[in-house]
């Protein structure tokens, strides 16, 4: 299998080499408080074995990844939902079950291998939480440095676990935006490989491969995928890797894919109605997709358009909602962002034809944020000494 570079707009072609990040010729465009201009895409060719696996379709050779057990997570078919829902297709994809604890192990697995390969021993990133502490996770079974800006309203126990790591970490007096400019404004003057979502091609690549292990589990494709939206990324990697699918003519169609986002946090979604991206300060319990500006919304936005993906917003009272539902009948508690993509089904799936078979990715554990799964349940204040202080209760 060969494997090149290819700008998502102009469609130039470039070596995969650690000197480009995005295309040259379009980040020329790139205007302030608007998506990344000239995302790179992996794009590959040759012909696939018929015994193929998951690594065998990533552009690193297998001796450079960690030997940390990313992916391979579980696909749940939650029999008492389903019967609840009336719903027998639907299943869930549990990405909580990464060593880190959400899908981004799956960007920072493939990150880590890449600088390995290329002999860089610093990755630099901006996160809301989750893809700081999972590069922090890979990097420290890599043995590589990784410095971390994160906005000062990342939940605790993502700071905790990053620096739990190793991380060297930085608190943003600001928001995720304002921590990804000062990170690129680090690798510019010190060097050291950026991992940030969708700047760096091997972010969106890494993640392609949730598809490639749903289409295994399966043996099919399905008929639709919701997952949570922030900055497109997440997205764009679960079209690449049904894209990749296709184009390698092991199925012939793509799943629809709905983006769920957050009413408080919905660029992606405006743009998808007007067309373009106006910077709105964003605001939801769903941390992990708040951002201002989608740093990969136009290529997001693009693949959206091109394969007849849809955009479903949702509140942080259904977020929450989903969130306790999917705990006490399915027994999977995820995080907001997790719970904010079954939110999406939970809308949609009225509308939803018979016999459609859905994933919802759940793309992290419930513990990442507790205080947020907190405002959706009730601490009991009484505390007791002996049995006779239940009766009643």
């Amino acid at each position: 299998m060969d494997f090149s570079y290819v700008c998502s707009e102009c469609g130039q072609r470039f070596p995969i080499d650690p000197k480009f990040m995005v295309c040259p010729q379009c980040a020329m465009a790139q205007v302030l408080d608007q998506p990344l201009r000239g995302v790179l895409e992996v794009e590959l060719a040759g012909n696939v074995a018929a015994d193929w696996n998951v690594a065998s379709l990533l552009p690193v050779e297998r001796q450079f990844f960690p030997t940390i057990p990313v992916g391979n997570t579980p696909l749940w078919a939650p029999q008492r939902l389903r019967h609840e829902l009336g719903f027998p297709g639907l299943y869930i994809k549990d990405d909580g079950l990464n060593p880190t604890c959400s899908l981004k192990d799956r960007a920072s697995f493939l990150v880590s291998a890449f600088a390995a390969k290329f002999g860089i021993g610093e990755i630099v990133l901006a996160s809301t939480g989750n893809a700081g502490s999972s590069m922090a996770g890979v990097g420290a079974a890599a043995g590589q440095k990784v410095t971390l800006f994160l906005p000062k309203a990342a939940p605790k126990a993502k700071l905790i676990q990053a620096l739990q790591y190793g991380a060297r970490v930085f608190r943003v007096d600001g928001s995720y935006d304002a921590a990804y400019d000062l990170s690129l404004a680090y690798t510019t003057r010190f060097g050291g490989l950026s991992r940030n979502t969708a700047y760096n091609p091997m972010t969106i690549e890494g993640k392609k491969t949730v598809s490639l292990e749903v289409f295994r589990q399966l043996g099919q494709a399905p008929d639709a995928v919701f997952v949570s939206a922030g900055d497109g990324c997440i997205l764009a990697g679960v079209y690449k890797g049904f894209r990749d699918l296709r184009r390698l003519r092991l199925l012939d169609r793509l799943p629809v894919v709905y983006a769920v986002q957050a009413e408080g946090s919905a660029a992606l979604a405006r743009a998808f109605e007007s067309g373009g991206f106006l910077r709105e300060p964003a605001s939801t319990v769903a941390d992990s997709i708040c951002v201002d500006v989608p740093r990969n919304g136009f290529h997001a936005l693009r693949q959206l358009k091109e394969h007849g993906g849809q955009v479903v917003r949702v509140s942080d009272e259904q977020i929450l909602a989903a969130q306790a539902r999917l705990s006490r009948t399915a027994g999977l508690f995820t995080e907001p962002a997790g719970a904010a993509a079954f939110a999406g089904f939970l809308d949609a799936r009225s509308r939803l034809p018979e016999g459609t078979v859905a994933v919802v990715l759940a793309t992290g554990n419930g513990l990442k944020d507790t205080a947020a799964a907190g405002r959706g349940v009730v601490i009991p204040e009484k505390v007791i000494t002996r049995l006779d202080d239940v009766n009643g209760a």
